[in-house]
């Protein structure tokens, strides 16, 4: 049962992993966001980037089913999900955003279409709306990462905001 404020925000993040909708997470949702993302980029799955892209996809499911996925079924369900965050995150936001870094950091050389380590703020936002987000929120919050102003958005800004959105504070 969800009580607090808190609670009530991170589980209405449950929907940003479930992909498919099928009212939980596991290992296809999170490989079906590297598929996604390879699709936009045009990004072959055999390619160097695709390949790092599945194996941070599969450590990032393995993290997240290690902090959530209590009953050991292999998929999380929204309670699970809420409580594994509650518990185990809600005071070590950081410890969220290691487990997603591999998969971040696959995710970026993906956008990374020039080579330089940064994504443009435009690319974040085809990264985000590949990932299920509604356009115009893409384009917000990709315009946000860029919290310098240069118009480039590096793993570190990605990988802070990442905790801040699935993390929140009470």
């Amino acid at each position: 049962m969800v009580t607090s404020e808190y609670e009530r925000r991170i589980a209405a993040r449950f929907a940003t992993f479930d992909q498919d909708g099928n009212g939980y997470i596991d290992r296809e949702d999170f490989s079906g966001a590297a598929k996604a993302l390879l699709a936009e980029f045009g990004t072959a799955a055999r390619s160097d980037k695709g390949q790092a892209l599945y194996v941070g996809a599969e450590a990032f499911w393995q993290g997240m089913a290690g902090i959530a996925d209590r009953d050991g079924d292999q998929r999380i369900t929204r309670e699970e999900f809420v409580n594994g965050a509650v518990k185990r995150l809600r005071d070590n936001p950081d410890r969220f955003a290691e487990i997603a870094r591999p998969f971040l950091h696959a995710a970026l050389a993906v956008a990374d279409t020039d080579g330089d380590g940064a994504a443009t703020v435009e690319d974040t936002a085809r990264v985000l709306k590949a990932l299920g987000v509604p356009e115009d929120t893409a384009r917000a919050a990709a315009g946000t990462l860029d919290a310098d102003g240069d118009g480039r958005i590096v793993e570190e800004e990605i990988v802070r905001a990442f905790a801040r959105y699935f993390t929140v504070p009470e």
